[in-house]
């Protein structure tokens, strides 16, 4: 495949969504034909792509990394596709935050809801798509930092089944929780990236679950939208609980010890040989990755994969769980710390799920009464992902006629 690169100056001009990183204006054109050609997609700054810096979001690491020789086997797919790279966007440091904020680089704006952050850490691939600057963009999830944006966003997204996409040559956060994802404006879009990235699934869905207790968790407004895309599914409906809302506190409180510990494993002797700054929600959260023991770690990554047994086999192969993609719209740019931070608890109870269980997961775009931005998820079997795409998109624009 010959690929050409240029730099694209005028993009800068064009970013009216602040989405890109200082060094992430360049252009790489895909093959000229195959079933992404004439789309346009950018990719968070975590995905090395040759010959270009990778930042993850922090000055500093994009000082004291060279500069890859190879890129992510998720780009050159893409652009074997035919789709063109146009560029970097900005990722909250080393993808640690859902909030969409970077103390260095700035905080893209969410133009669906220009005074609420774009949620994160895929703050600057969410920011582009829902501006319309490209038609796709790569994003990374972890704990929620593609499902989350997607819903403050209104745009597609997905948490995909863990380890189903390769996650070489791109920035770890947490490698057990780590996904690569992508979002897209445009239903249709978004299920043909879906069939060039993903393996095939026959998954056939018959019972649909709305899960009360995880639904709890979100504002009322999130409540309407999941009962019409419940309501929507042709099959076995029934309104049950995974488990009870103080256990869902358990269980995020597990994620966040098991994949605080790994992260602090992966990134700690860089950290401490470095200094990097932080800002400060992010600074507090390595300094508490920091001090979790290994004993700690270990009884964390026991509960764990007990949850993971539970929650497969509650779907089972045919089962959708419906859920909300975060607890609230976006926050204001405004909101305090302490307001954030609550937000951030609840709508980890509700991403914790997909996270610890490994499994699939496909925000569907809505909005409020107001017209704010909210996400409705579908929760699937493992491997299910092209599977879940279609039938989230079937059930999408079933509600839209």
């Amino acid at each position: 495949m010959n690929v050409s690169a240029t730099t694209q100056s005028a993009q800068a001009h064009e970013d009216y969504a602040r989405a890109w990183v200082p060094h992430g204006h360049f252009v790489i054109a895909g093959s000229p034909q195959g079933p992404l050609s004439g789309l346009r997609f950018a990719v968070k700054d975590v995905f090395d792509v040759a010959g270009h810096p990778t930042g993850a979001g922090n000055p500093t690491w994009l000082a004291t990394h060279p500069v890859p020789h190879t890129s992510s086997p998720i780009v050159t797919t893409l652009l074997a596709a035919g789709a063109t790279l146009v560029g970097k966007t900005i990722t909250d440091e080393l993808a640690y935050s859902i909030h969409g904020d970077n103390v260095h680089y700035g905080t893209p704006i969410n133009t669906r809801a220009p005074d609420r952050v774009p949620g994160g850490s895929s703050s600057g691939s969410v920011a582009a798509v829902a501006a319309g600057l490209c038609d796709f963009a790569l994003g990374t999830d972890t704990g929620g930092s593609t499902r989350v944006p997607a819903s403050y966003c209104g745009v597609w997204g997905l948490r995909t089944t863990h380890g189903l996409l390769p996650r070489t040559a791109m920035v770890p956060l947490q490698p057990s929780f780590d996904t690569a994802t992508w979002f897209a404006q445009d239903a249709d879009v978004f299920e043909r990236v879906g069939k060039a990235l993903l393996p095939a699934s026959s998954h056939d869905f018959k019972r649909a679950l709305l899960l009360t207790e995880v639904l709890a968790q979100a504002d009322e407004v999130f409540h309407d939208k999941i009962e019409k895309v419940f309501s929507a599914f042709d099959g076995a409906r029934t309104r049950c609980t995974l488990t009870d809302a103080g256990t869902l506190e358990s269980w995020r409180q597990t994620y966040v010890t098991a994949s605080a510990y790994e992260g602090w494993q992966v990134h700690g002797k860089w950290i401490s040989e470095n200094h990097p700054s932080f800002g400060p929600a992010v600074a507090s959260r390595w300094q508490t990755a920091a001090g979790i023991s290994a004993d700690d770690a270990a009884q964390a990554i026991q509960r764990q994969q007990d949850i993971a047994r539970q929650v497969s086999n509650f779907l089972g192969q045919d089962g959708v769980a419906i859920i909300p993609s975060a607890a609230s719209v976006a926050p204001l740019l405004t909101a305090t710390g302490a307001e954030v931070d609550q937000i951030r608890m609840r709508t980890f109870r509700i991403t914790c799920v997909a996270g610890l269980a490994g499994l699939p997961q496909v925000s569907l775009p809505f909005a409020t009464d107001a017209g704010l931005p909210i996400g409705v998820s579908l929760l699937g079997p493992a491997g299910s992902d092209l599977a879940l795409i279609r039938l989230a998109t079937a059930l999408w624009k079933r509600l839209q006629t």
